[in-house]
């Protein structure tokens, strides 16, 4: 199978069930950012080198690669078996956060990114995360998207979030608190 196809070069592609669309429609826009997302999760398993997170940030693309499928889908009833969003696949990312957490001393302001490259990843890939939650609310206005998609992303910024600041624990750094000039 060759990688290329010709059929996108006037500006459409298939969704999974064959519809074709433009590439600029707001599905692609989503499951295109879900792709940017898991990218950026792949960068952080490479830096970091624990390896409990790594195998979590595994999983975590594993988990962005279904979401990307289900939002490639223009079909309910179509032949094609698609892999789905669990319940237990949120848990996992709370029960994450939580053990991070639980090391981690209490936020009292805000935190600018910075102080190492992995931490700035982490800030990375949670901007990209809320960017692609932003349009999966948006897609989820003209069609039918799974709760648990949304729940799943909703969540993972936050997992980011806390990574982020695992690592500048890990790494001792210090947690730059933003202190507004008023």
């Amino acid at each position: 199978m060759k990688i290329y196809t010709k059929t996108g070069d006037r500006g459409e592609t298939s969704l999974i069930g064959g519809q074709r669309v433009p590439k600029y429609h707001l599905r692609l826009e989503a499951y295109g950012t879900v792709d940017e997302l898991t990218a950026f999760t792949g960068l952080l398993r490479d830096y970091s080198t624990d390896s409990h997170t790594n195998m979590s940030l595994l999983e975590i693309q594993d988990k962005l690669m279904v979401c990307a499928a289900i939002l490639a889908s223009d079909c309910e009833n179509c032949e094609i078996k698609l892999p789905e969003i669990k319940n237990e696949n949120i848990l996992f990312l709370e029960q994450e956060i939580d053990a991070m957490e639980s090391n981690l001393p209490q936020l009292s302001s805000f935190i600018l990114s910075g102080g190492h490259p992995l931490v700035s990843y982490c800030h990375v890939a949670r901007t990209v995360c809320r960017r692609a939650e932003r349009l999966i609310i948006k897609l989820a206005e003209e069609t039918k998207v799974p709760n648990e998609v949304l729940q799943y992303v909703n969540r993972l910024s936050d997992y980011f979030f806390v990574l982020s600041r695992k690592f500048s624990a890990d790494l001792k750094v210090i947690e730059q608190q933003w202190q507004p000039k008023l």
